[in-house]
This record gives structure tokens, C-alpha cells and sequence, in this order.
């Protein structure tokens, strides 16, 4: 059985990993005003951040339409029996839902939906690891074993530098972001049951980056090996520092530097940082 790995944008796998590791993709999209942008494909993440400085209002996103992802599964039923589709948080998308429905539209493919109940690269690591699967010949019921086993470890943990993006996106109730500004903490945010929410309060950017060390910290003590990853929002520098004091700190860490794309990066805003992890 020939499997193929379905992914979509929010995962921000780089072009060039995906065509070594045959990954497909379909796209969510950012709004600004009347004009659509297909993220990783009509605008990069440095445009996108650029074009929002400009902008009098937050733009809008939009997810992959139940149409665009059939012709997908019909165009993948060519050369593959089977398909894993991984897609973002179905708590924060429509786009695993839209999926599940599409799968019931086409025929000469079987689809396996997988809800990553998270985004950015923790759903990039489910994605390279189903792709490395498939090419070593694992069928798609091994390889949805070992997504499963993934997400019993997989942590992700972010902090942004202003809450209003995520309340307006309507991504985090109006209650924590308003008691976040009005005490100007720094939450430690995290996914819990597919939501964005709050994980701790915590005064400072520096004390949360400290505070979510001590929760790697509790994971590297029992793990042989580790899969980490600095995601940044248009931070490079920040970014690339926090990679080296990761690589410096463990030596059962390995790590590697993402970032908040344009979908992602509307929720979340500029400066936003994360650290994402799970047992090998």
C-alpha cells in the first residue's frame, strides 16, 4: 500500500522538506481588506508581517475550502491507496472538520484525518514523522499508531506580547485577555483539549521563557532523546538566542528554529515566542 502525508500551511514545513519527504499541502489563508493571500504560497511570512504594520486592520484568515481539500484527495488517489491528513487544531480551525467531510466526497483513496490538537511546528513533528513512516513502507494504521503515541508527550508551550490578537480572533475568551492587559502579565499559553489557554500568569517575558525551561527540565530528566523546536513571530534573533541556550542547557535536546506564520502570526502577533517538544 503506497500512503501519502497531507498536510496544511499552518504546519510551516519548509518548501524544501517537503518535496524531499513528499509532503502534499493545502493552504489556509490571510485576508487583508478585499484581497485573499494563500500563506506559503502568494505571501511569505516576511511580507505577511510587513503588510500588517501597514495595515489600519487586522487581517482575517480563512481555511481551506471542503472542495479545494477533495480535489486534493482526488488528485493524490492517482498514486497513492491511503492518505494521512494532519491538520491544526480542530479548536482553532474548521480545517480537520472540513477534511473529515471531504474524505466522504471521493472515492479510490482511503483517508485517515489526524487532529493535531495543536499548530506551527508541534504539528510539523506529526507531519515529518508520518512522512518518514510512509517512505520507509509503514501502513497508514502503523503510522496513526505512532501519531497517537506522539501526542501523549508533544508539549507546547507560547507567550505573546499582547493578548488583544488572540481576543479579537476570537482565540482566547474576552476574560483572560482583558485580566491579562490589566495586570500586564505575560501568560504562558497552551493548547488543552484543542483550545488556546491559559497555562500560568507570569509578570515578565523573561520569567515565563524561565518557567517553561523548568517544564522541558521535567521532561529531559526521564527521556533519552528529545525533538525540540524555538518557534518565533518575526524574531529571529530572539528566536536563534533561545535555540543556542536550549543546545547549551541539554544534551538529550535536539533542536531546531521555526517560526508564526502568517495564519498563525494573526492570532498571536509580533514578538510572540514558543518552545515546543516531545520524547523520540
Amino acid at each position: 500500500m503506497k500512503t501519502a502525508v497531507l498536510t496544511d500551511s499552518t504546519a510551516y514545513i519548509p518548501k524544501d522538506d517537503r518535496e524531499k519527504w513528499d509532503i502534499h499541502m493545502v493552504p489556509l489563508s490571510v485576508i487583508f481588506g478585499e484581497e485573499s493571500y494563500r500563506e506559503e504560497i502568494d505571501i511569505t511570512t516576511e511580507e505577511f508581517y510587513e503588510k500588517v504594520k501597514q495595515s489600519d486592520e487586522l487581517p482575517k484568515t480563512s481555511q481551506p475550502s471542503i472542495g479545494l481539500i477533495a480535489e486534493k484527495f482526488e488528485e493524490l488517489s492517482r498514486d497513492y491507496d491511503a492518505v494521512i491528513a494532519i491538520h491544526l487544531s480542530s479548536g482553532i480551525s474548521g480545517t480537520y472538520q472540513a477534511t473529515v467531510s471531504a474524505a466522504d466526497m471521493v472515492e479510490g483513496i482511503q483517508v485517515y484525518p489526524f487532529d493535531s490538537e495543536i499548530s506551527c511546528m508541534p504539528q510539523g513533528f506529526y507531519v515529518l514523522e508520518a512522512a518518514q513512516m510512509a517512505k520507509d513502507g509503514k501502513n497508514p494504521e502503523e503510522i496513526m499508531t505512532r501519531l497517537e503515541e506522539m501526542k501523549e508527550t508533544m508539549r507546547g508551550y507560547f507567550v505573546v506580547d499582547d493578548l488583544s490578537h488572540l481576543h479579537r480572533g476570537g482565540r482566547l475568551s474576552a476574560g483572560q485577555a482583558i485580566v491579562g492587559s490589566l495586570l500586564q502579565v505575560k501568560p504562558i499559553l497552551h493548547f488543552v483539549d484543542t483550545k488556546i489557554v491559559p497555562f500560568e500568569k507570569i509578570r515578565t517575558k523573561k520569567k515565563a521563557i524561565k518557567r517553561i525551561f523548568e517544564l522541558l527540565d521535567e521532561t529531559t530528566k526521564t527521556a533519552d532523546q528529545v525533538e525540540a523546536c524555538v518557534v518565533h513571530a518575526n524574531n529571529p534573533d530572539e528566536g536563534e538566542k533561545l535555540k543556542q541556550k536550549l543546545e547549551e542547557t541539554y544534551d538529550n535536546v535536539h533542536v531546531t528554529l521555526s517560526y508564526f506564520g502568517p495564519v498563525i502570526g494573526t492570532h498571536l502577533g509580533e514578538g510572540a515566542i514558543g518552545i515546543c517538544w516531545y520524547v523520540k
